[in-house]
C-alpha cells in the first residue's frame, strides 16, 4: 500500500478473522481490500494490542499512531524509515537516490512477479491482480514498477529465448 493509505487506516480498517486490510482512502479516492497471508495478519493485532495497552485513552481511531495516540504524519513517518534505513545497513547509490519508504511497493512488485516466474508460473495472468494490489487503476501503470530490475528483466529474457521461434 501507499503510505498515505497506511497512514489514513483506522482500527474498523483491519478485520484479523478474515486477513483483510480496507483501503477506504486510496488514490483518486478508491477503496480496495487487501487480502494478508495468515502471517501477516498476526502483526496488526500484536501491535492493537502493544497499543492499547500502553494508549488507552488514544486521541484518534487511527490504525497505527504516535508516540502520542494520534494519526502518523507523513513527513515524520518518512523521517522515521530513513533512520531505520540507516540502521539496518542500507546504503544511498547516491546522494540523490537514497532507500525511500515508497520503494517497498517496488520490491514487492518485483518480488512478486520473480516469485511467480520461479514457480513456473504465468507472469502476465498475473499482473492484472497485481496492479488491483497496488492500487492500479490499469495493469500499465504497474509495469513500470518493474523496470530496471536486473534479475527480472533476466527471467522474462530466457522466457523469449526457450518460447518457439526464440533465439535458442
Amino acid at each position: 500500500m501507499r503510505i498515505g493509505e497506511a497512514i489514513a487506516l483506522d482500527d474498523a480498517d483491519f478485520d484479523p478473522a478474515s486477513g483483510i486490510l480496507t483501503i477506504r482512502h486510496g488514490r483518486f479516492g478508491k477503496a480496495r481490500l487487501l487480502p494478508l497471508h495468515a502471517t501477516t495478519t498476526t502483526a496488526p493485532s500484536a501491535y492493537q494490542q502493544t497499543r492499547d495497552r500502553l494508549l488507552p485513552r488514544r486521541a484518534s481511531d487511527a490504525l497505527l499512531v504516535s508516540s502520542a495516540g494520534t494519526r502518523l504524519c507523513y513527513d515524520r513517518t518518512c523521517h522515521t524509515f530513513h533512520r531505520l534505513a540507516i540502521q539496518a545497513g542500507l546504503t544511498p547509490r547516491s546522494a540523490a537516490c537514497r532507500p525511500r519508504i515508497h520503494d517497498l511497493r517496488h520490491s514487492f512488485a518485483v518480488a512478486s512477479l520473480l516469485d511467480c516466474y520461479r514457480a513456473g508460473g504465468d507472469a502476465q495472468a498475473l499482473l492484472p491482480r497485481l496492479a488491483t494490489y497496488l492500487g492500479h487503476a490499469d495493469p500499465k501503470h504497474t509495469f513500470w514498477y518493474l523496470t530496471g530490475a536486473p534479475e527480472l528483466l533476466a527471467r522474462a529474457a530466457g522466457r523469449l529465448e526457450t518460447r518457439p521461434g526464440g533465439n535458442t
